[in-house]
């Protein structure tokens, strides 16, 4: 939990945890501890490297609707706007580039958003 809290930002798991039900608990059990207790927290690769390969496995996998929240993550794992689009470039390059135009236009709807937040 420490991890995803450190990647997501209170307010997101605060969100999170808030909607849980008794019929998804155990989803969101196996998701924290295999994605965030495993996986995010393992030293090996920094989270700014983990951020990359995430977006462009969402991208290249067509699972856009977790794209933006995962932009908003490189707020807290040091991936730069100039390390999305690189991760991208991969994606077009390997996946195709109809999903990385997808994934570069909810990238950059979400950067200018981030842009207009107070931090």
């Amino acid at each position: 939990m420490a991890t995803r809290r450190k990647v997501l930002g209170d307010a997101h798991v605060d969100r999170a945890e808030a909607r849980k039900t008794a019929f998804d608990a155990t989803f969101q059990t196996m998701i924290t501890e295999g994605a965030w207790g495993t996986l995010w927290s393992d030293p090996t690769i920094s989270l700014r490297e983990r951020s990359m390969l995430t977006l462009a496995l969402l991208a290249a996998a067509g699972n856009f609707e977790e794209i933006p929240m995962h932009v908003r993550a490189t707020r807290n794992t040091g991936a730069s706007p100039g390390d999305i689009m690189q991760a991208f470039l991969h994606v077009a390059v390997y996946a195709g580039v109809p999903k990385a135009n997808h994934a570069i236009k909810l990238a950059k709807a979400t950067l200018a958003e981030m842009e207009g937040e107070t931090t």
